[in-house]
């Protein structure tokens, strides 16, 4: 299995695009915002002392264009920093791109997927059962189930349908219903970036990565760039009961965004996130390999609608928020045992790419062998101030 540091190079990254980001500086022993010029990252802390008040520029895109400042070092050297296990703590080295925005996720936005697992679950194994529920879907959205938009009047006739036939479930409503399901995925400054380790909870023994493109969304509700993320999910815990989401989804380093944001402008746009393709890899120390994807055209909520149920006039973020738009992906195949499915091992390097957006590379962890979190935003505001940027 290649080393983390086989992902975090200047290839990691999209070839072109305006990309920003957060590096740690040993000399300022603080943070940095960044933004890639060229093979080097340049810091621009002096113009943005953090990624929120960036993004909360009226044209971020421009505003980072112009910004200027000294050379932290090139993109490669650190990127090939960041690791913790091969770290040298006197060099820079990559962040997670976000600090004060809010972290936020969207569940069951892809109705395809969430469909068949009812379909398969009230079938109860029966083929016969499973061929009658989706023929009479069927016949009402035709054999697409992709083309089903949630909250829609055919959306709401298949709830009526499912109902009738006993297979209605609380995920189906949040998933073709007119709500969105959003949620906390974690708190502010307690994302890990790529090349970090990604945490998982030991009381789990059913786990896996959720690739997602995640939208980076200003206190305005404007969307102004995109990055990726890794919604790391306990499938047990979450199955034993809805209200154990919080336990599911947000523990110590569960939360991986990167490895840079890039800013919409003339090249890059929401309708590029709309067709973006994800690919997903998974690699274990056993030599364990599993690939998969999820395809942001297949997704049944559109991007702008869940930001729209997000954030406005009911719900406010005055430093933004970043959010998870969902994942196709859930794999099933087995792992070990014939019947036991797919779940994490310790050690398992987990790869989100794009295109567009580059590649977020982490290990998983356990979530009490992962770096604590430690450096909140009271941390931060110190450093700045200490440095003359407040």
């Amino acid at each position: 299995m290649p080393a983390l540091a086989h992902y975090l190079t200047s290839a990691s990254l999209p070839a072109d695009g305006l990309l920003v980001g957060r590096a740690w500086n040993p000399a300022v022993d603080g943070p940095c915002v960044v933004k890639r010029d060229g093979g080097n990252l340049i810091d621009i802390t002096s113009s943005f002392p953090t990624m929120r008040d960036l993004c909360e520029a009226a044209d971020p895109a421009a505003a980072a264009r112009a910004a200027t400042g000294p050379s932290l070092g090139t993109v490669d050297a650190i990127m090939a920093n960041t690791p913790p296990e091969t770290r040298d703590g006197s060099k820079p080295w990559l962040l997670a791109p976000v600090d004060l925005q809010a972290l936020k996720a969207a569940g069951v936005t892809f109705a395809t997927s969430m469909l068949e697992r009812v379909i398969e679950e009230r079938a109860r194994g029966n083929p016969a059962a499973a061929a009658e529920i989706r023929a009479t879907i069927g016949t009402l959205i035709g054999d697409d189930l992709s083309k089903l938009r949630a909250g829609s009047p055919e959306a709401m006739q298949l709830k009526t349908v499912l109902m009738e036939k006993g297979a209605w479930s609380q995920y189906l409503e949040v998933g073709i219903g007119p709500d969105a399901e959003i949620f906390t995925k974690s708190q502010i400054m307690a994302s890990v970036g790529s090349g970090m380790e990604a945490g998982l909870n030991p009381v789990s023994s059913w786990s896996n990565p959720e690739p997602e493109v995640v939208v980076v969304v200003a206190s305005t509700g404007r969307i102004v760039g995109a990055t990726l993320g890794n919604d790391v999910n306990l499938r047990d815990v979450e199955g034993r009961s809805a209200l154990l989401l919080g336990k599911a989804k947000d523990n110590n380093a569960s939360c991986a965004v990167g490895p840079m944001i890039r800013l919409f402008d003339g090249s890059f746009s929401l309708d590029d996130v709309r067709r973006m393709q994800l690919s997903l890899k998974v690699e274990g120390e056993d030599g364990y390999v599993l690939n998969g994807g999820s395809n942001m055209s297949r997704i049944s909520r559109d991007p702008a609608d869940l930001v729209g149920q997000m954030i406005g006039p009911h719900h406010q973020y005055p430093d933004g928020a970043i959010l998870f738009l969902g994942t196709l992906f859930a794999p099933i195949e087995d792992r070990d045992a014939p019947g036991k499915g797919f779940t994490h091992k310790t050690g398992d390097v987990v790869t989100v790419s794009s295109p567009q957006l580059g590649t977020l590379a982490n290990r998983m962890t356990a979530t009490d062998k992962a770096p604590p979190w430690t450096y909140g935003a009271s941390h931060l505001f110190r450093n700045l101030a200490k440095r003359g940027l407040l």
